[in-house]
């Protein structure tokens, strides 16, 4: 809870306005609305590509009392769009912590606001779904802020990948390595390329405009496809290079958006989903072994799983035991398959972290 009680409104899409006080960046702020269940973890999901041009409802009652820590991030900014919760505090216990979750949000201008009843909140979006909202500390006009929301573009629709891809192309790993990965970054995690080069593999991250004749130029024994922000449907520059991809027989492995691309890049369209799925709790069962994992989860558009169930040449292997929806898919034929959740799970718990190690015995197979 700040020091200093600045006031702040939020206003919904559909006229619902809530009154609180300011924390962080003083300004005003808009985005699509979602939702985070997780405890812990607030630095990572702060930091997650993924999140791009959302503004995020973190459900917990108290975020930011371990403060924040230079490594525990996901990218090199904070990438929502704005921050509500019931209590955002500035005082922190973690002795490794390198300062205050306020003057985070402050350093990379995040407008935020607290004092709201997150869990009626999130009963209310839970209910009337996913829509576009607005927080101001700089006024509380809530009739000029409707006008300036109405002037918000839908999630739906919405080509944002390519905003929070990498500019230039890096490298990580041992350059020696028997095993090369080319990453088409669409606002890919750190994490995921990490858990890639623990387990031995020399990978090389590309913006997501790349052509696949520069991409193929580093010789890849196998393809990532990342996750990332907005809309798969009107990426056609990412399906129409997957495409290329898939005829080179040579393994891919997709997470979230990339799950999303590999279906449209095989005929299976996707949709925007009532609220999207975002947390660190969500169970998924493996249809392959069986078994049921624990997972990560940040996505507001999924597989159609009808148009799925009816394609001859896609295997469904993950759903989601929540709602059934479609939670993985491999291509029958080739060495490809993705999932819509994030096995690397940072934060979160790490039940799916072998598709890391199946994704490398892929390639050392083929």
């Amino acid at each position: 809870m700040p020091d200093s009680k600045i006031p702040a409104v939020l206003v919904l899409q559909d006229g619902t306005v809530a009154y609180g006080n300011a924390f962080g960046a003083i300004g005003t702020t808009t985005g699509e609305i979602c939702f985070n269940t997780g405890m812990t973890g607030y630095q990572e999901v702060f930091t997650d590509p993924s999140y791009f041009g959302q503004i995020l409802i973190m459900n917990t009652a108290h975020i930011g009392n371990y403060g924040v820590k230079a490594d525990e991030v996901e990218s090199d900014t904070v990438k929502i769009s704005g921050l509500i919760g019931r209590n955002l505090e500035d005082q922190y216990s973690r002795k490794v912590a390198n300062g205050s979750l306020g003057e985070y949000l402050k350093t990379n201008n995040v407008v935020s606001i607290e004092g709201i009843d997150t869990r009626a909140l999130v009963a209310h979006i839970r209910t009337k779904g996913a829509m576009n909202c607005i927080i101001s500390s700089e006024t509380t006009d809530v009739e000029a802020l409707k006008k300036q929301l109405a002037e918000v573009p839908d999630m739906d629709g919405l080509e944002l990948a390519s905003k929070v891809s990498t500019k230039e192309v890096y490298e990580l790993g041992n350059t020696d390595s028997d095993i090369r990965i080319a990453v088409m970054d669409y606002g890919v995690k750190k994490n995921i390329l990490q858990c890639m080069v623990e387990r031995g593999a020399y990978v090389k991250v590309f913006p997501a405009r790349t052509p696949l004749a520069e991409v193929k130029q580093f010789a890849p024994h196998g393809y990532f496809i990342s996750n990332g922000p907005g809309d798969p449907a009107p990426m056609d520059y990412a399906i129409d290079t997957l495409k290329q991809i898939l005829q080179e027989e040579k393994p891919v492995f997709g997470i979230c958006l990339g799950h999303q691309l590999l279906a449209l890049a095989n005929g299976i369209p996707t949709f925007k989903m009532h609220h999207g799925h975002r947390g660190l709790n969500h169970p998924v069962k493996n249809l392959v072994t069986g078994r049921s994992e624990i997972t990560t989860q940040n996505h507001g558009f999924g597989v159609d799983p009808e148009a799925v169930r009816k394609a001859d040449h896609i295997e469904i292997t993950h759903v989601n035991l929540n709602d059934q929806s479609i939670e993985g898919i491999r291509v029958k034929g080739k060495p490809a398959f993705s999932v819509q959740y994030h096995p690397e799970a940072t934060p979160g718990p790490h039940d799916s972290r072998y598709l890391f190690d199946q994704f490398l015995d892929l390639i050392r197979k083929n």
